[in-house]
């Protein structure tokens, strides 16, 4: 019985040991916590109590606060090609030395660094000079950090907007260097010397504008990307920081800048789908213009919608690029230079249909035109004119189309009226020649006639007869003029084909040859400068 009230009060007493020490430690910490404060406290109103902030923080008047400088960008937000602006989200990284600031942290409970709110204190006013919004300086300010050796650090985030003369010669297949110039807006260098942040800094020379030697700090990587989100339109090829000393004969103190160049870098892939590849392919629509038969009536009609097509295009460019004059971008001449071909595709088509479409009643062919397109050239274009079918073969087919009698026999069947009635011979003679042309019916009759006319009077013998022979003579005569007038007529139209075919050649050629020479050349360039 007293065994087990022993053994429940000794487990009872390590558990009321260890809560005590919890107890302890708690206790501990938040008077820890309590005294830090109150030793914030007491520095914070010790260091600001006569602090004023409208003076340089500089014991010598004639000494100059070294500010420290660097620009990190979070993210590339919009770069406004018709506006000519970029935006950008950015942390204007600064640090100088305050004298007024400094404190020993033995004094003060340990107590190093110090967060005050920056209106509190002298603040560096380094500006964007090239803005394009309106607000030159920071409007959220956070809070400054006090070091206990008097450096303050102070990294406010802005949103900018900047001027960036945007160069749209070689559009969408273009690089931008857009600027970011930041300096002291009141203050000259003798007052606040703005300085590079970065310890690798690099002097390069360049020459001046009255011909002096000047020595520009320059940091190639000027800019922190550590924590930089990358853009969906452009790559960054560079971000190199110049700090510029300038003086001016009207003031002994030199002007301060730091100067951010941002190179940019395109990303194609959006412009070349939307873009580049219709026009490319519009483009070649233009050669398979001289593929449509001049018959369907369809060239003109493709013709005019390419052009229409195109100035869709011009529009669309109109709306993206800068309104300049001083360049044509590339997209844009590329553009022209299809409405260009599209333009003589008109002319040239109007040209062919006119050659399709003529006749020996409008036209006659001269001898050059016959040699030079129907037989020279065909030899060279590949082009084979398919040959009329022969005679037994259409006879085979159960065709009997009208042919052209023999000349010879023609020549007699036009003079049977100037013979003579009364020679029997002649008249014989011009009945066996002209037997030919009539037919088994009509042959049969006047064999049989042959024999009993001689019994009538000769001009009722003869006038039947010679009628007829006159008739297939101007029948025989009208068919041979029909088939040399359907010759001519295929022969206009194989020279149309021709023609066809040899401008079919010369735009695909231009089509290629501008096409290489305007955009892929700038792309294979682009290519090779990015490897």
């Amino acid at each position: 019985m007293h065994g087990g009230a022993l053994s429940s009060v000794s487990n009872r007493f390590p558990l009321k040991r260890a809560s005590s020490s919890l107890c302890v430690l708690l206790f501990l910490q938040f008077w820890a916590v309590i005294s830090a404060n109150q030793h914030a406290n007491r520095l914070f109103e010790d260091l600001l109590a006569d602090y004023n902030k409208l003076v340089r923080p500089v014991e010598n008047n004639t000494a100059s606060v070294t500010v420290r400088f660097k620009l990190k960008l979070s993210q590339l937000l919009d770069v406004h090609e018709k506006n000519q602006i970029m935006t950008t989200n950015v942390w204007l990284q600064h640090s100088w030395e305050d004298y007024k600031l400094r404190w020993d942290p033995i004094d003060y409970g340990g107590v190093q660094v110090l967060y005050v709110p920056p209106d509190m204190i002298w603040l560096p006013d380094i500006v964007l000079y090239n803005n394009a919004d309106g607000n030159y300086q920071v409007q959220i300010m956070t809070k400054a950090k006090l070091n206990y050796n008097g450096t303050v650090e102070w990294a406010p985030p802005a949103i900018y907007k900047s001027m960036c003369p945007i160069n749209v010669e070689f559009f969408p297949f273009d690089d931008q260097t857009c600027e970011m110039k930041f300096g002291s807006w009141t203050y000259g260098g003798l007052e606040v010397d703005l300085q590079h942040r970065d310890a690798n800094v690099t002097d390069v020379p360049v020459n001046a504008t009255n011909g002096e030697i000047e020595i520009e700090k320059v940091v190639y990587d000027g800019i922190d990307l550590t924590d930089y989100y990358p853009s969906v339109e452009w790559d960054i090829m560079g971000v190199p920081g110049t700090r510029h000393e300038k003086r001016y004969p009207c003031c002994e103190s030199p002007f301060i800048d730091i100067t951010y160049e941002i190179k940019l870098k395109r990303k194609t892939l959006f412009y070349t789908v939307n873009l580049m590849i219709p026009s490319v392919g519009i483009s070649f629509l233009t050669a398979l213009v001289f593929y449509l038969p001049s018959n369907g009536g369809e060239k003109i009609s493709l013709c005019i919608s390419i052009l229409i097509s195109l100035t869709v295009f011009f529009l669309l460019l109109v709306e993206i690029i800068p309104s300049t004059s001083l360049v044509i971008p590339l997209i844009g001449r590329y553009l022209l230079f299809t409405m260009v071909l599209v333009t003589l595709s008109v002319v040239v088509t109007v040209v062919t249909l006119n050659v399709f479409y003529r006749s020996p009643a409008t036209h006659t062919m001269p001898k050059w035109v016959k040699v030079v397109f129907i037989e020279f050239l065909p030899k060279y274009l590949f082009m084979q004119r398919p040959q009329p079918i022969p005679r037994q073969m259409k006879r085979s087919n159960g065709m009997a189309p009208p042919t052209a009698p023999n000349p010879a026999n023609l020549k007699k069947a036009s003079q049977i009226s100037n013979f003579s009635i009364g020679g029997q011979n002649h008249y014989t003679s011009a009945m066996s020649d002209q037997m030919d042309y009539l037919t088994p019916g009509v042959r049969r009759r006047a064999s049989s006639n042959e024999g009993t006319s001689f019994s009538l009077p000769r001009q009722r013998e003869v006038s039947p007869v010679r009628s007829a022979v006159e008739s297939v003579a101007y029948i025989a005569d009208s068919l041979k003029n029909d088939q040399d007038d359907k010759q001519v007529i295929e022969d206009w139209k194989y020279v149309s084909v021709v023609l066809d075919r040899v401008f079919l050649i010369l735009f695909a050629l231009a089509c290629t040859i501008g096409t290489y020479l305007i955009i892929f050349r700038r792309a294979a360039d682009l290519g090779n400068k990015r490897i």
